[in-house]
C-alpha cells in the first residue's frame, strides 16, 4: 500500500510539472525531492518538498526590465514545490551555495535532463568547505537554540540539529558535499555509542505523525553543545581557495537559453 501510494504521488507530481511548464512557458531541468523524505526520517504525514531548476526562453533574459528568479507553484499540507531560474541557480553555485548541492545530491529525483547532467558534472569544481559548514553550523544552532534547550523540547529537532552536526563532519573530513541521506552521514560520522539512541527516536519518528515534546535527551545534548562548539573553532581557522572564473557557467547557460 505504501508502494502505491508513493506511485500515485509521483504521478501527481510529474502533472504538476507538465502544468508548471505550460503555465509558466518553462522548461524543467531537473526536479528532486527536498527536506525529510530525501533524508531518509520523513514521518507519515510528512509534506513532498519538491524543488526544481528551471529555463525560460532566450528573450526573457534580454530584458531591461527586473525579471523574476524563481517560482512558488503550490503550498499546502501535501505540497511545498517551488524552484529556481537556470541563470540564478548557476550564480549560486558559483557562491557555493550549499543548497544547491543538495538539490543536486537528492535519491529522490523526479526529473532531470541532459543539460543538468551537464551542470551536476562540474558542480565539485565550486563547492567550497567553509561556505558548507558556516551553512550547517547556523542550521544546527538555531534549531538547537529555539527547541531543544529547554527541559521539555521538540524531539524531532534532534534530528535537525544532529543532521547538519553530521554533514559539517563530512565536509571537514572530506572536502566534498554531504549526502543527503541520515543514514549515510550517521554511518560515516556519529559516534558509535550515540547509534542506539539515534536509532531508537528515528523509529519513533517514522512511526508517528507527530513526534511530539518529550524530556530533553542528556546524551544528545551534551553531544550537540559539545560539537557545535568544536565546529565554530575549527571552521574560524578554515580558509576559502579560489573558485573557478565564470566562463564555464557562461558557456552551460548560454547553450541551455539558446537551446530552449
Amino acid at each position: 500500500m505504501e508502494n502505491a501510494l508513493d506511485m500515485e504521488i509521483a504521478g501527481r507530481i510529474q502533472q504538476k510539472l507538465d502544468e508548471l511548464e505550460r503555465q509558466e512557458g518553462i522548461r524543467i531541468l531537473h526536479c528532486i525531492e527536498s527536506g525529510s523524505r530525501a533524508w531518509g526520517f520523513a514521518s507519515p504525514d510528512s509534506d513532498y518538498d519538491v524543488r526544481f531548476i528551471y529555463a525560460r526562453p532566450e528573450e526573457y533574459y534580454l530584458r531591461l526590465g527586473k525579471t523574476c528568479d524563481h517560482i512558488d507553484y503550490e503550498l499546502n499540507d501535501v505540497y511545498d514545490i517551488n524552484g529556481w531560474d537556470i541563470q540564478k541557480t548557476l550564480r549560486l553555485l558559483h557562491k557555493s551555495n550549499p543548497t544547491l548541492f543538495e538539490w543536486n545530491n537528492s535519491p529522490v529525483v523526479y526529473r532531470t535532463t541532459a543539460e543538468w547532467q551537464r551542470v551536476s558534472s562540474i558542480t565539485s569544481d565550486y563547492f567550497q568547505s567553509p561556505a558548507g559548514i558556516y551553512h550547517y553550523l547556523s542550521m544546527a544552532r538555531s534549531n538547537y537554540r529555539e527547541y531543544l534547550k529547554g527541559d521539555e523540547v521538540r524531539l524531532k529537532k534532534y534530528f535537525y540539529v544532529i543532521r547538519p552536526i553530521l554533514a559539517c563532519l563530512w565536509i571537514m573530513h572530506r572536502n566534498s558535499p554531504p549526502p543527503m541521506l541520515f543514514s549515510q552521514l550517521k554511518e560515516a560520522e556519529l559516534e558509535k555509542p550515540l547509534v542506539p539512541v539515534v536509532d531508537e527516536l528515528l523509529q519513533k519518528k517514522m512511526a508517528a505523525p507527530e513526534l511530539g515534546t518529550g524530556r530533553r535527551i542528556g546524551v544528545l545534548n551534551e553531544y550537540i553543545e559539545r560539537q557545535l562548539n568544536e565546529l565554530e573553532e575549527r571552521a574560524a581557522k578554515m580558509e576559502k581557495s579560489l573558485a573557478p572564473g565564470w566562463e564555464e557557467l557562461d558557456k552551460i547557460f548560454t547553450e541551455i537559453v539558446k537551446g530552449n
